[in-house]
């Protein structure tokens, strides 16, 4: 080995941790959501259960695996979760900053990739216009009802939840809010139907905004692009504008992993 040559660095701890929490995150049959015992978890390995016991004790300690107080078995922990999480938004920002770009610039409007976090929609990454304004969005997350994204990331809701959470967040009594209600529902229905949906913008002084709902590859809605709107265009732009949209959207799902139809 030459003097500029250096050796592989191998640390055996932590490729013994890694083994166990391969073996808690299961394959097959071996898959158990209850978690296993420090004995089984031995036995898999062909390890010494003391040996066993003193990892898992110290991963717990760090989050990266839980014990279960009741039957005492070990299951991955919140941290490897949140980390997961993560990795995932991160991968999912860099895939479809590609889409945004070349949207922002097609149509000169601000473009954003949005993500559903509860009841809220927060969004991850956007692309801006050639305006010399720009409203900031990265990192803010604003309640689902009032965010034009709001219609893509809940088209999958059945139609009892989605009036749950009308219900729950429009003034009771008003016309207005049945109004809403009526018109959140049409445009869910268009979102299943066309892949996109135009609708008004609460959170801005915009006429109104595009959106088409991200796909992975359980076919789960995982987010939504969203373009604003700074002026409404005739109805066949609209709608030429809307395809667009949703052609970019079904791109990145296609990349995630959802088969095109």
């Amino acid at each position: 080995m030459s003097m500029t040559e250096r050796p592989a660095v191998s640390s055996a701890g932590l490729r013994r941790d890694l083994e166990i929490l391969d073996v808690l995150a299961g394959h097959g049959a071996e898959r158990d959501a209850e978690g296993f015992g420090v004995s089984w978890i031995a036995q898999r390995l062909g390890r010494e259960k003391s040996q066993v016991s003193r990892a898992l004790r110290a991963l717990e300690a760090e989050g990266m695996v839980e014990r279960d107080p009741l039957t005492r078995r070990y299951r991955l922990g919140w941290r490897l979760f949140a980390l997961a999480a993560r990795t995932q938004q991160a991968r999912l920002a860099q895939m479809a900053a590609p889409c945004l770009r070349r949207l922002a610039s097609t149509f000169d409007e601000d473009t954003h990739l949005c993500v559903l976090r509860g009841e809220q929609v927060l969004t991850l990454l956007s692309a801006p216009s050639s305006r010399a304004y720009h409203r900031v969005w990265e990192g803010v997350a604003v309640p689902v009802l009032m965010a034009g994204a709001g219609r893509a990331l809940l088209a999958d809701w059945h139609q009892d939840h989605v009036r749950e959470l009308l219900h729950a967040s429009l003034p009771g009594g008003l016309d207005s809010a049945i109004a809403d209600e009526e018109q959140w529902l049409a445009d869910l229905a268009h979102v299943r139907e066309f892949g996109y949906v135009v609708s008004a913008v609460e959170l801005d002084d915009l006429p109104g905004g595009i959106t088409a709902p991200v796909r992975d590859h359980r076919r789960l809605i995982v987010a939504a692009i969203s373009m604003s709107l700074t002026r409404v265009p005739p109805e066949s732009r609209l709608e030429e504008m809307g395809k667009v949209v949703a052609e970019s959207a079904q791109e990145l799902s296609a990349a995630l992993g959802y088969p095109r139809p």
